[in-house]
């Protein structure tokens, strides 16, 4: 099983190889959280949530870490707007973006860092820059020396002296070369602030990402993924600074999805095309909202429109009674075997069509297809006059599979929410510490019932939805 993906840093499709055996180490840029998400921002959860699952299906242990920008600019004019704490501005739209998430399937990630709750370590990262003559500090703010860093550029193939021409020097700012970025602004009036050496003040937004990383994934890590935009200065940025600092590589792939048009115009503000997943999910279904986007390649760009949904949701539809049609026969039907090998393998040859297309750079679109082959051959079988349980199960069980990577239920058994999930799974810990094997089992089986399969592994139990 080789997995191959396209690296924004080379340009090229790459045979993808972990630090660590049997890991991956993956930091996805989150939200800035001063409104609710608009479809182009459920983009990256959704696309990198299926491709964190493919790694989870394909036996790897994933570490997932995904941000809140919980103080910026933004965040600071919404507050104003509202008449509100930076806080709770900020504490109302991360629980929204979670209910908005959650409704489009994306599992939680197992760390949610925080601006506000990293800030020791960011001012520290600062600090350790300035030492290493990376950070300069110029009337309160503290800004990065650009052209130290030989690197600068290779995230976003362009050549620092081609920067410069697009280069220039805002009335206020006080930096040595136009290219040079912020790390620590110090406070205005009225703006929320912490203390910090060079005076009260905040941190810019590049530097944010690059402490979060480094706190919980480490130096260098398998995969840093985030939206096509993000690319450039952003992550061009975060390299810089993490790689000045830590003397290492931050990422070993670079991962970017493409963006969401809306009826065939690119969102922006200006323009008033702005789409609110908020608003969305009242009108469609959420699972067929994600069924459209996971229908696409991640970095192909995407037309967003009502017929767009209403053909995936057609689509979805289809699959879905399929899948129930096998699942009735199931119960049904004695364990034959009629030609059950010919018909397996035909099974068989459409999973391994979606594994290897999604091998393939996380070619979703092409997945789905084999997903629809899979559905004419179930179809084609349900019309022979005996069918065996045993090649129904197998239809049903790949159809699983599937699904799980893609990130939609086939069936109304995964309704548990990943809270109550976790409530038990600790349930069970406790028993087995108790002793109480029986209770142990039996929520291992209620689990299993529901689609819910646990696995437990030296790091702790692992759980997956079937």
């Amino acid at each position: 099983m080789t997995i191959k993906l396209y690296n924004t840093l080379t340009r090229q499709k790459e045979v993808f190889e972990p630090i660590e055996e049997g890991k991956v180490k993956m930091y996805v840029c989150g939200p800035t959280v001063y409104n609710y998400i608009h479809i182009g921002n459920a983009r990256p959860p959704v696309v990198f949530d299926m491709i964190r699952r493919f790694f989870e299906y394909r036996g790897y242990d994933v570490k997932y870490v995904s941000n809140f920008t919980d103080v910026d600019d933004k965040i600071i004019k919404a507050a104003e707007e509202m008449g509100e704490d930076v806080t709770a501005v900020a504490e109302k739209f991360i629980q929204a973006y979670h209910e908005d998430t959650g409704a489009l399937g994306v599992k939680k990630a197992d760390e949610h860092p925080r601006v506000m709750d990293t800030m020791p370590e960011i001012i520290e990262f600062i600090e350790r820059l300035e030492e290493k003559g990376y950070a300069y500090e110029s009337g309160g703010d503290v800004y990065f020396r650009t052209r130290k860093f030989d690197g600068y550029g290779k995230l976003s193939h362009q050549s620092v002296d081609d920067l410069q021409l697009g280069a220039r020097i805002e009335v206020g700012e006080k930096k040595e070369d136009p290219l040079d970025f912020v790390l620590w602004k110090g406070v205005k009036p009225g703006e929320i602030f912490w203390e910090s050496k060079w005076g009260k003040g905040r941190p810019g937004w590049h530097i944010e990402c690059s402490a979060m990383v480094k706190k919980y994934l480490g130096d260098t890590i398998d995969i840093h993924a985030g939206g096509q935009d993000l690319s450039f200065p952003h992550h061009e940025n975060e390299i810089a600074q993490s790689e000045a600092l830590n003397e290492k590589q931050m990422a070993n792939y670079w991962i970017h999805n493409g963006y969401i048009n809306i009826d065939n115009e690119k969102m922006s503000k200006s323009l008033g095309n702005f789409i609110l997943v908020h608003d969305i999910i009242k009108k469609f279904d959420p699972e067929v909202v994600r069924f459209f986007i996971v229908n696409n390649h991640y970095r192909s760009p995407i037309n967003f429109s009502d017929a767009q949904l209403a053909s995936a949701k057609t689509s979805l539809e289809r699959i879905k009674t399929t899948y129930q049609n096998v699942s009735h026969r199931l119960t049904e039907t004695a364990d034959l075997g009629i030609d059950a090998e010919k018909w397996k393998g035909q099974v068989d040859v459409h999973l391994e069509t979606f594994n290897r297309e999604m091998e393939d750079d996380f070619n979703s679109a092409n997945a789905v297809a084999a997903m629809f082959e899979l559905v004419k051959t179930a179809n084609l079988y349900l019309r022979e006059k005996q069918t065996s349980k045993n090649v129904l199960s197998h239809i049903t069980e790949a159809l699983d599979n599937m699904a799980y990577v893609l990130g939609i239920k086939l069936s109304g058994k995964n309704e548990m929410l990943d809270e109550e999930i976790d409530a038990l799974i600790q349930e069970r810990i406790d028993a087995r510490k108790n002793r109480d094997f029986a209770r142990a089992d039996e929520i291992r089986d209620d689990l299993k019932e529901k689609g819910i399969i646990l696995e437990d592994t030296p790091q702790g139990t692992r759980w997956k939805r079937v």
